[in-house]
């Protein structure tokens, strides 16, 4: 099924009270707002459900009119339930979860920082430390692809090869975590970090760090944040 064009199934029953899937999303997507990674109707939030199922945001609505119910299940096979249509991001979304066994949910954002250099097509380059907690040793941006389309998925799946978020060209970034509050943590911290890799640039060419002093830093993230033995 192509992207953008999921089929509809009827909405699955049960999904109440605190414990709401649905309402963890809304509350995120709100978050996300309040974060100024997005604006109105830009940006998205999904979660992985199992049987390669996820629940994700709805298409064209504002984080402040949506209610849980409007948060859309799409099946493995892209069918989705519910009255509103899912994300025109969803393929995206769908790749991500199909290419990183880790990723429990992920975010899509226009955060102003990221926008900006993703504008650029730049790679965010070794200039802190803090780039290896993503990953590696850059941020990619990836290729440039129309919105809602397999091509920026596919794009999408290549750049976050070995990371956890990603630039898009002339678009903004993506992030994945291992649940809602997780990534929405990620999202905000990869805003911070571009903002500042920006403001370096307005000061000139950074200076980065080289391999091996970024080789050790990815190495001591292996068990950053974890009780050690």
């Amino acid at each position: 099924m192509s992207a953008g064009t999921p089929g509809c199934i009827h909405e699955e029953a049960g999904w109440r009270g605190e414990d709401d899937p649905r309402a963890r999303l809304l509350h995120t997507l709100r978050a996300m707002g309040a974060a100024r990674l997005n604006v109105g109707t830009s940006g998205n939030a999904s979660q992985r459900l199992a049987g390669g199922r996820m629940l994700i945001s709805p298409s064209g609505i504002a984080a402040e009119r949506c209610r849980a119910e409007d948060m859309v299940v799409v099946e493995a096979d892209g069918r989705y339930a519910g009255a509103r249509a899912p994300s025109s991001e969803w393929q995206l979304h769908h790749d991500v979860y199909a290419a990183f066994p880790a990723a429990g949910a992920v975010l899509h954002a226009h955060a102003p920082f990221a926008t900006a250099l993703a504008c650029q097509r730049l790679d965010i380059q070794p200039f802190h430390y803090m780039i290896a907690r993503f990953g590696g040793t850059t941020v990619r941006c990836a290729r440039y692809a129309t919105f809602g389309t397999q091509a920026l998925s596919e794009a999408t799946v290549a750049a976050l090869h070995e990371r956890s978020a990603c630039l898009l060209a002339n678009h903004g970034m993506v992030v994945f975590g291992r649940d809602l509050e997780h990534a929405l943590a990620m999202a905000v911290e990869f805003e911070t970090l571009c903002e500042q890799y920006w403001r370096t640039l307005q000061l000139g060419a950074p200076v980065l760090l080289s391999e091996a002093e970024m080789a050790e830093v990815i190495e001591r993230f292996k068990w950053y944040g974890k009780p050690r033995a």
